[in-house]
């Protein structure tokens, strides 16, 4: 097993959040989302992530900024060493890696 150090931004506000990191064992070929359900079942379950495949069907609701770059967590493979992991700058922040990513027209109770 390979070992990849996952750097995680954590918090509900962008001023006053932190730089959390895991130490996440891989093989090759895994994905950053599967590092990241890994922290949640083994190191800390209150780690705030967006998914709902986990296929790489292309859903959107996994993607985050991954080392500067825009990636979905679901594509997007780990490697040994370190990778930073932080919210879409570009939308609102509602938690750790969790973005409001629907249009507000979409958001339920809209109006």
């Amino acid at each position: 097993m390979q070992q990849c150090t996952l750097t995680i931004w954590r918090g509900a506000d962008a001023r006053s959040g932190h730089w959390q990191s895991f130490e996440v064992p891989f093989e090759p070929g895994q994905s950053v989302l599967d590092g990241l359900r890994w922290i949640r079942v083994n190191k800390d379950p209150s780690l705030a992530i967006r998914f709902s495949c986990i296929n790489a069907n292309a859903c959107k609701e996994c993607m985050i900024e991954l080392d500067g770059k825009t990636v979905y967590a679901c594509t997007a493979r780990m490697q040994p060493g370190e990778l930073k992991l932080h919210p879409l700058s570009n939308k609102k922040l509602v938690r750790d890696l969790v973005t409001e990513i629907a249009p507000p027209a979409e958001r339920f109770g809209a109006r």
